[in-house]
């Protein structure tokens, strides 16, 4: 029992925000390619695809961190500095979730296939950017948006249609800014053990970056909505999206660590946020051809 909670603190299987994270832009892609009515095993391959890579993408981060997570308070106690779990035991579950995500995508097109091999690279090759750059955030965000491709191929869109990529550089944009605000928690950990991040490479004008992120990431969903013909569901959800990255801001001003780490948790609402504002949206074109 003590092994298999120790996995589920290696996989986050006990704190899922980072699935929710990157789930939503998934949903949101798998709809937006459909034109409102995405296939329901896409739908499921998706979800649990989204699930097991991300915990995939824990799993190699905490490996990958291993000799420094012990040095940093918050991560002392996880399962690889602890010595709960063996660097073996990691790298044979991160091999088994790749798996599974691998076998999963194998129900889709070969196009999809393909370009599951380039988002598994991306998820490999993120946690050790903080090592090299100060932009592991603009890696994490590649590999939190490549699912937006996938989901277009597997849902027979496009690949060339500016929607997708729109779609992408916001959540790109998205992803930079709410991670931005998880690394300002550490940056004083991060400063010390010599880990490198857009916090620090921003310093004091942190927040004043992540609110242009926002705003750019809000811009393209804008045009996204125009290219995709979305009603007023969809653009009042843009608008509350402003409102909750305003309340980011605010409580996030004295650059507290609870306060921050609030805030990147609170982007989960912007992502239900905007999927339900995409479901509305649909829901209200259904409506007017009955």
């Amino acid at each position: 029992m003590n092994k298999i909670i120790a996995y589920a603190e290696l996989t986050r299987f006990n704190r899922p925000i980072g699935s929710f994270l990157l789930m939503w832009p998934t949903l949101w892609a798998l709809w937006l390619a459909a034109d409102g009515l995405p296939d329901l095993s896409l739908i499921v391959i998706f979800i649990l695809g989204v699930f097991s890579m991300r915990s995939a993408g824990c799993v190699i981060n905490d490996y990958a961190d291993r000799k420094v997570d012990g040095h940093v308070d918050r991560t002392k106690n996880r399962p690889l500095p602890s010595g709960r779990v063996s660097e073996k035991e990691a790298l044979a579950l991160f091999a088994g979730l790749a798996l599974l995500s691998f076998v999963l995508v194998l129900f889709t097109d070969l196009q999809t296939i393909l370009l599951s091999v380039v988002g598994l690279g991306l998820a490999a090759l993120y946690p050790f950017m903080k090592r090299y750059t100060h932009l592991p955030q603009l890696f994490l965000g590649l590999a939190f948006s490549w699912a937006i491709p996938m989901a277009y191929s597997a849902q027979g869109g496009n690949l060339a249609d500016p929607q997708l990529w729109m779609l992408f550089v916001a959540n790109c944009f998205w992803t930079i800014a709410y991670d931005t605000y998880y690394a300002i928690t550490d940056r004083p950990d991060d400063l010390k053990i010599g880990i490198k991040s857009t916090a620090i490479l921003f310093a004091q004008y942190d927040l004043l970056v992540i609110v242009c992120l926002q705003g750019l990431m809000l811009s393209l969903m804008f045009w996204v909505g125009i290219l995709s013909a979305q009603h007023w569901p969809y653009f009042v959800a843009l608008l509350v999206c402003l409102w909750l990255f305003y309340q980011q801001f605010q409580q996030s001003k004295t650059r507290d660590r609870q306060a921050c780490f609030k805030s990147f948790l609170d982007n989960n609402r912007v992502g239900y946020t905007l999927f339900l504002g995409i479901i509305g949206s649909y829901f209200v074109e259904y409506m007017a051809t009955m």
